[in-house]
């Protein structure tokens, strides 16, 4: 895929009567650092992994002429589920949340990672129907031998923490990704844990349920930053729920309402790749 984008473009470049080596696609396992540390790179643009892109910003900070990285690392992509949606559509709302999040096998730096709730009846049933339906997904292929191997050790943080209960999906193995949902405790999003504010890359997403309103404020205050936040609401919730935006907006590159931040636009609102 890489390959055919690279001749797209070599493409659009002779076309355009651009100067030859105005772009390269440059192929290979580390070929990154000796890139970043080159003295006639000025600038590096990154799209990745927290660790890979803090390596970056440190190999560039430590050269003699220091370079700007521009990363875009590890987001989660927080949706928050309000009541009187659930109440009116939430067989919907479980139906297509599920579908956005094994999408592309997960490998969308916008995948909704992280789903959050206030204790109801509803969202208890909206975790059932996401339960039944994640654990009906197949397997899928991914990207490479190396995605899949960071995938599942990913998984392994995951499953092997107290306060992460598994809800659905088949055990991890093999040569494909198998899609997961897992449950965890408020508190140890509130406490800081950095086990859910790292990103799985694939199809997993993490379910966890609030108290009220205060601690679904809390709970996004204690988030790092994101590239997108996902509003599913009716109108009575935007009205009850205003409140929430704006720690939104401080959070979140992105906002969505009543959409799924793998489907975005690509619009003048798009801040991310």
């Amino acid at each position: 895929t890489a390959d055919f984008v690279a001749q797209a473009i070599e493409r659009a470049v002779e076309k355009s009567n651009m100067p030859k080596g105005v772009f390269n696609m440059i192929y290979g396992n580390g070929v990154g650092e000796p890139l970043v540390k080159h003295p006639l790179i000025q600038a590096v643009g990154f799209t990745g992994s927290l660790r890979g892109g803090r390596a970056l910003c440190d190999m560039a900070a430590a050269r003699p002429q220091p370079i700007p990285v521009f990363a875009e690392m590890s987001s989660i992509n927080p949706m928050l589920m309000l009541p009187e949606a659930l109440k009116n559509r939430g067989e919907k709302i479980a139906q297509d949340l599920a579908d956005s999040v094994v999408l592309g096998c997960g490998q969308f730096c916008t995948n909704p990672g992280l789903i959050l709730g206030i204790k109801s009846a509803e969202f208890s049933q909206l975790i059932n129907n996401l339960t039944d339906i994640m654990g009906a997904k197949p397997a899928q292929t991914m990207l490479n031998a190396g995605t899949l191997k960071s995938y599942t050790a990913g998984l392994e943080h995951l499953t092997q923490h107290q306060g992460i209960k598994h809800l659905a999906g088949n055990t991890q193995q093999g040569n494909q990704a198998q899609p997961q949902l897992l449950k965890a405790d408020v508190e140890l999003l509130l406490a800081g844990d950095q086990l859910l504010q790292e990103e799985i890359f694939g199809p997993t997403t993490v379910v966890i349920e609030v108290e009220d309103k205060a601690q679904l404020i809390q709970a996004l205050q204690s988030m790092n930053g994101q590239l997108t936040a996902t509003l599913i609401a009716d109108e009575a919730d935007l009205t009850e729920f205003a409140d929430v935006v704006p720690v939104l907006e401080e959070k979140a590159g992105r906002l969505l309402i009543n959409g799924y931040p793998t489907g975005v636009e690509v619009c003048d609102a798009m801040v991310h790749g």
